[in-house]
Formats: C-alpha cells, sequence, structure tokens
C-alpha cells in the first residue's frame, strides 16, 4: 500500500530533509508540497540536491487537496502551525514538526513562546513525539507533536536515569553544542559565514531557551515532583549535529546500566561500552543516537554524551519514525541509511 504525504513548508531544512528521507522509504509517496514565499517554483531549484527527484511544484497551502493526502508532515516555523493545522480536515493525520503543540500546558507555552496559544481546541489532543517513550500514544494519535531537537538529545541521555533512580535529580547539568541547521534557513546576520566561523559561542543561557519547558514537563512528569535542570546550548561551527554533555551525581557504573537496560531493543538508540564517549561525525545525516558513560575523578559524579543529527534523528527522521507508526508501518521504514562519514 502506498501512503499519499504532503509537506507543508518544504522549502525549509527540515521539509528537504523529510524529501530527502522519503525518497528511499518503500511505502511513501510526496503528493503535495508547500512552500509559500517559493510558491510555483520546482523543489530543484530551491534545493538542487533533490534534483533528481519527480516531486510536484510547490503551492500554496490553501491549493492543496487534502483529500488525496493520507498524512501531512507540518514543517512551519513556530506559532504559524496552530493557525494552519486548525484549519486543516479532522481526519487527516499530522506530524508537527514546530514547537506549536509540544507543552501540554497553555500557561507554559505562553511563558515560552510569549503568546497565547491559538489552538487548545486541538492541543489536547497532540502527543509528544519522544518516539521511543510514547509509542502506544503515537500509533493511535491523529496527531503528533515533534520534539525539539535540543530537548529530545538531553532526554535521551536523561530520561532513563530518571526511571530508574540512580542520579540525584537536583544536580543536573547540560551543556549541549548544536549545529547551524537548527537554526534554519531564514537570513539572520550572526549566522553569516565570517561571523559565525572559527569560534563558538553560547545562546539563550541563564535558562532562557525554549526547550526547557520540554524538559521540565517531561523530566517533572517521569520522576513525579518538578524537576528543573541547568541548561546551556552552544552554536558550533557545523552544518549539522547535536553534542550533549550532561554532567551528573551518581554512580557511573549504575547510570551506564540504567541506559544499556532501557535501550536495549531499540533499533536507533545505541549506548557505547563504558568508558567510550561518541561524535556527532558518528551519526551525521542519520536516524541513529549515539550515548557514553564515563566516571569522573570526582567519586560519585558521571558524564553521559548523548550526539544525534538535529535535522534527522532530532526533527525529520523522528517525524518519519512516528509517521511510520501511525500509519501502521515498520518504524524503521525509510530510516537505515548508515551515517555519512567523513
Amino acid at each position: 500500500m502506498t501512503h499519499r504525504i504532503a509537506i507543508l513548508g518544504a522549502s525549509g531544512y527540515t521539509g528537504a530533509e523529510l524529501v530527502r528521507l522519503i525518497a528511499s522509504h518503500p511505502s511513501m509517496q510526496i503528493v503535495a508540497l508547500s512552500g509559500d514565499r517559493k510558491a510555483g517554483m520546482a523543489m530543484a531549484e530551491v534545493f538542487p540536491f533533490l534534483r533528481h527527484l519527480t516531486l510536484p511544484v510547490l503551492q500554496k497551502i490553501e491549493e492543496i487537496d487534502f483529500s488525496q493526502v493520507d498524512l501531512a508532515f507540518c514543517a512551519l516555523p513556530h506559532a504559524t502551525s496552530q493557525a494552519v493545522i486548525r484549519e486543516l480536515p479532522r481526519d487527516l493525520k499530522i506530524v508537527d514538526l514546530s514547537a506549536d503543540f509540544r507543552l501540554r500546558d497553555p500557561a507554559a507555552y505562553q511563558k515560552w513562546y510569549g503568546q497565547p496559544h491559538a489552538a487548545l481546541e486541538i492541543q489536547a489532543e497532540a502527543v509528544y513525539g519522544l518516539t521511543e517513550f510514547y509509542r502506544d500514544e503515537i500509533r493511535a494519535a491523529r496527531l503528533v507533536a515533534g520534539t525539539g531537537c535540543n530537548a529530545a538529545t538531553g532526554q535521551y541521555a536523561i530520561r532513563p536515569l530518571i526511571e530508574a533512580g540512580v542520579i540525584d535529580l537536583d544536580e543536573i547539568l547540560i551543556d549541549l553544542k548544536a549545529g547551524v541547521s537548527g537554526a534554519g534557513r531564514s537570513l539572520k546576520e550572526n549566522l553569516l559565514h565570517a561571523e559565525l566561523s572559527e569560534g563558538t559561542n553560547a545562546y539563550s543561557a541563564g535558562g532562557k531557551h525554549r526547550h526547557l519547558g520540554e524538559f521540565d514537563q517531561e523530566f517533572s512528569a517521569v520522576a513525579g515532583r518538578p524537576v528543573l535542570v541547568q541548561f546551556t546550548p552552544h552554536l558550533v561551527p557545523m552544518n549539522r549535529g547535536i553534542l550533549a554533555d550532561v554532567y551528573v551525581r551518581g554512580e557511573a557504573a549504575a547510570i551506564h546500566a540504567a541506559l544499556q537496560n532501557c535501550y536495549a531493543d531499540e533499533p536507533f538508540i545505541h549506548v557505547l561500552p563504558f568508558g567510550a564517549l561518541p561524535s556527532s561525525h558518528d551519526v551525521r545525516g542519520s536516524n541513529h543516537v549515539h550515548i557514553g558513560v564515563i566516571g569522573d575523578r570526582i567519586p560519585g559524579r558521571a558524564l553521559v554524551v548523548a550526539t544525534l543529527d538535529n535535522l534527522c534523528k532530532g526533527s525529520s527522521g523522528q517525524a518519519m519514525q512516528n509517521a511510520n507508526l501511525m500509519l501502521g508501518i515498520e518504524e524503521s521504514a525509510g530510516l537505515t541509511a548508515a551515517p555519512v562519514f567523513p
């Protein structure tokens, strides 16, 4: 059976990544692509690396016939998805890659995104899209809210440790490095090559990053009590990738065992042998996550390092993994390509 797919916001990085992944999917066919400012253009003009594919011309969302679509990926900017998704057919399956439906509490959304939620009538039905921890809910969902890429990386490292009770919940520090594509494709002065290359910088520091809303929501729910982590992201001059150094209080061997037990049967999450640490190169262009654990010279402290590709496992690959579940397809379909190296 072939499932008909629309990608809304196909002219951005995550939209292009979805096209790349779907091109090798055994049972998905792209029947519609939207790109409001680039409507009427071919994808080959917008992304020449896709010129070998036969794809629909970009069009405006209101021009799409959704009666011919089984599932839509919504790769639109934050705060745009709400207005669009509320107008889509109620029987259409949707995977949203924006932040618009990630936070269950409307007050939390307003706190972190600075405006009231505009689609509360459907927000309540959204399922959080961290695939490995919400599979059953995702299978039955109509609307799945993809996680933030930084939030996913941190959760893969920390969530099993909270569940296993092997770390001090009041001493969690996440020091994260993120590639430039995580900032989107819009022109920004600080992302110019001359201003970004050969350096790095912290951003949204001091508890201001929006993905803290997801950490607060998810970690507190798992722990059954409020959990607040210290989180500082850094922008580094690489195109793709996220690497998070997570500093925790707990016995390193028990932490490693908890991660191994949690992810033993996961096709995309790989826990390295104790003492080995991953590189962002190891997962580039793939849907894989690598996690390593090492003890510290200070007794009772440990370092957990997690890395993933922000455009794939952190966004579009995760979205496809969730779509596979929603459509009753093998979860790993279209996602088994090896990482790109070097």
